[in-house]
């Protein structure tokens, strides 16, 4: 479990909300005495996720899946005319 002070969890609070959301704790100390504890409050209801995906496809947000996934992981990968590397690197030189 990670400590970290008040003025720490302020200053770089979405850092550690992300580290909770991956399962970590985190303990709150003010001026070196615990005050809270952050952890994961568990998995939602049961169905919640699939209620939550119902309504962002009604939203048009999220597009379902055809569940017939086997057949795209068996073909062959897209053979591209340029490399994605030598791609990113000009890009990122343009921004320079």
């Amino acid at each position: 479990m990670k400590t970290v002070s008040v003025s720490e969890l302020k200053a770089h609070l979405s850092k550690f909300l992300r580290e909770v959301r991956r399962g970590g704790e985190i303990q709150v100390l003010d001026r070196g005495v615990p005050v809270a504890r952050l952890t994961n409050p568990g998995p939602a209801a049961p169905g919640h996720e699939d209620q939550r995906r119902r309504r962002l496809v009604s939203a048009g947000i999220l597009r379902a899946g055809s569940g017939k996934v086997a057949a795209a992981l068996k073909s062959k990968p897209l053979e591209l005319p340029v490399s994605l590397s030598a791609a990113l690197d000009q890009d990122r030189a343009d921004r320079l």
